[in-house]
């Protein structure tokens, strides 16, 4: 495993970092394939993974409480732990107590290495900010429950600065790859950040999978590089060659994925891809663009919708019709493979969903749309 500087602190991170939120499932998003899940975050710690990411409201509560029990048997003491607070939840400054320490329960730790408030966009810091989570976290450092604190965030630029600028913070979680470098916090808030000495922790490296398993069209691209990657390895690499990164997160989902990416960061190193290697990455992210019409990750945030629709599920099968460029295999998953109670047919528009959501998609007018393409045969368009 290679290992990275992280921020200003004495210690070094794994350059893959373990994201709790896909483990394997038996069913539902909450039911861990627990048997499964700890065989993969053990291979992972055993081949040098020494940091572990998780929150509050990953498989439906339910992360915290596996990697607790996962950590066993002298796990705990080889890793960093992460997790954060549930900003969107909490209505009163007594709040923060009240998470923080059915956490250290949940987590079977005495103290959380890394805390973070969890999701801040504007509305959200505001709100931390005015009921006093900073004094707050200061005095959760002094008693020991927290080691260190940090940010995750979705919204714009301007904001991003705004939260850096505002604490001396020890790290910063931001949504980060080849198809982000613009959005949200960018390639410019990574930089600002690590010139600011935090720490920079990736979320998204794969988009939520999407940039995994691509259509012909860009893996004959990937095809062509004189240097054999896997669509991922790719992905990552062009992350670990960013010397403002500190770690990345994948959230996986099968032991196999483990092992290819653990593979892959044991060959990472700062500016290791050649010009003609950005370059490549730079065509196959203009490729992506002109085919993927909705950018969303699946982060969940968005859910449980009022009115049970499954948006993630809804804008996955859509997307996949564009990128794949097959519509009629979309409109059978849709039809077939989502129950009708939670097909786009059941949003009311309510709009509930759309200030959750950390890409600023317009969910129910979309949700009009991807009904009428894949459940009414409307010719497809965005």
């Amino acid at each position: 495993m290679q290992y990275r500087k992280f921020g200003k602190l004495d210690w070094k991170v794994s350059a893959l970092g373990f994201g709790c939120m896909r483990f394997p499932t038996t069913g539902k998003p909450e039911d861990i394939d627990e048997p499964e899940a700890t065989r993969m975050l053990r291979y992972a710690i055993d081949h040098g993974v020494n940091y572990v990411d998780t929150a509050y409201p990953y498989h439906g509560g339910n992360s915290e409480l596996f990697v607790g029990r996962a950590l066993k048997d002298g796990y705990r003491e080889k890793v960093r732990l992460a997790t954060k607070l549930p900003c969107w939840k909490v209505e009163a400054s007594e709040d923060f107590d009240k998470y923080l320490d059915e956490q250290l329960v949940k987590l079977q730790t005495g103290q959380i290495d890394f805390y973070l408030l969890h999701a801040l966009n504007e509305k959200n810091w505001r709100k931390m900010r005015d009921l006093g989570a900073l004094k707050w976290a200061e005095r959760a450092i002094a008693d020991g429950r927290i080691g260190c604190l940090g940010f995750s965030f979705h919204d714009q630029y301007a904001v991003f600065q705004e939260i850096v600028d505002a604490y001396d913070w020890t790290f910063c979680q931001i949504q980060y790859n080849y198809m982000d470098v613009e959005n949200q916090a960018g390639a410019k808030g990574l930089r600002y950040a690590a010139s600011k000495g935090l720490a920079v922790v990736i979320m998204e490296p794969l988009l939520g999978g999407r940039l995994v398993d691509p259509p012909d069209s860009i893996q004959a691209l990937w095809d062509a590089a004189a240097k054999k990657r896997t669509p991922a390895g790719w992905a990552l690499q062009w992350l670990w060659s960013q010397p403002e990164v500190s770690v990345v997160l994948s959230g996986m989902s099968t032991l196999e994925q483990v092992k290819e990416n653990v593979a892959s960061a044991q060959e990472s190193a700062i500016d290791a891809l050649s010009p003609e290697e950005l370059a490549l990455i730079g065509r196959v992210g203009e490729k992506y663009q002109a085919l993927s019409p909705i950018p969303c990750t699946k982060c969940g945030y968005c859910m449980p919708c009022p009115n049970e629709v499954d948006i993630p599920r809804n804008f996955e099968v859509y997307n996949q019709g564009a990128m794949y460029e097959k519509l009629d295999h979309a409109r059978e998953a849709y039809n077939l493979w989502i129950p009708e109670e939670n097909r786009a047919s059941a949003c009311i528009q309510c709009a509930e969903c759309e200030e959750k959501c950390p890409q600023g998609i317009t969910i129910s007018e979309l949700m009009e749309r991807v009904h009428a393409v894949l459940g009414a045969g409307q010719p497809y368009s965005l």
